[in-house]
């Protein structure tokens, strides 16, 4: 199995990952967007040195995770690729701010790296309530709560259409490796020389799928707007909403690590 594949397997995967039944699954999309949106409002809104009060903010993603049957362990290896530039972005920190902040024993801790390791964990956490909402709210549901927030239909279905045809890209490009690869079996990966040609009928190909795709679109009544499935706002997903919203407000603004320390 290629790389392409691979990639594929994980993308169905997160698919079936959103038609589990869990009772986080079952909340209202419009309520989990809601959640998540406030929770990294909340945590992009930490000062650069409040590491004690941020920790805290843990107990969304595990909750979540813990509620919907979906590990953080799994969701941190799926975004195994973007983890390393989120690690990246405080990394000169502890070199702009070396005055000294706190004593672990006899090791002192400047600022600056307590400011890294803030950002690191805004990143992470900003990017765990990411994932667990596309891991836990199907595509069409996800995006039909944009629209019923009032984000432009051409922005929603442009969307909607680039996340369905990743798909066809990448089920082409699998099929174009797999074809290369056993006319070139010695040969590991594309040679250079061929990535122009092997681009253009790439594109070639995934635009021939995308206009049969369109055109089956037409034919089942498509008028430019996506149909989707009207769910309901009801008392458990103002719940949600609202205890989230307040536990979000009293972490942040109640130091509660320190107070139990």
């Amino acid at each position: 199995m290629n790389r392409i594949d691979q990639a594929l397997n994980e993308m169905r995967k997160i698919d079936e990952l959103a038609e589990m039944n869990s009772p986080v699954h079952r909340f209202c999309s419009l309520s989990k967007m809601a959640v998540t949106i406030m929770y990294i409002l909340t945590v992009m809104s930490f000062p650069r040195h409040a590491l004690s009060a941020l920790i805290l903010m843990i107990i969304y993603p595990a909750f979540v995770s813990a509620l919907s049957g979906i590990s953080l362990r799994f969701a941190l290896h799926k975004m195994r690729y973007v983890l390393p530039l989120v690690m990246a972005v405080g990394i000169f920190q502890p070199f702009l701010e070396r005055e000294i902040m706190l004593r672990i024993g006899p090791v002192p801790v400047s600022a600056g790296v307590i400011s890294m390791l803030v950002l690191m964990l805004k990143g992470i956490y900003c990017l765990l309530a990411s994932f667990l909402l596309i891991a836990a709210t199907p595509a069409d549901r996800l995006f039909a709560s944009l629209r019923r927030i009032h984000v432009p239909q051409i922005f929603v279905t442009l969307l909607l259409l680039t996340w369905r045809y990743i798909a066809v890209l990448g089920e082409e490009a699998s099929v174009m490796m797999t074809a290369y690869q056993l006319r070139a079996p010695d040969q590991k990966g594309i040679h250079w020389r061929s990535w122009g040609s092997f681009i253009g009928q790439l594109l070639l190909r995934t635009m021939d799928r995308a206009q049969e795709l369109y055109e089956s679109m037409l034919m089942r009544g498509y008028q430019g707007d996506m149909p989707s499935e009207t769910e309901r706002f009801t008392g458990k997903d103002l719940s949600w909403l609202l205890i989230w919203g307040m536990m979000f407000m009293i972490l942040r603004m109640f130091n509660i690590a320190e107070m139990i320390l």
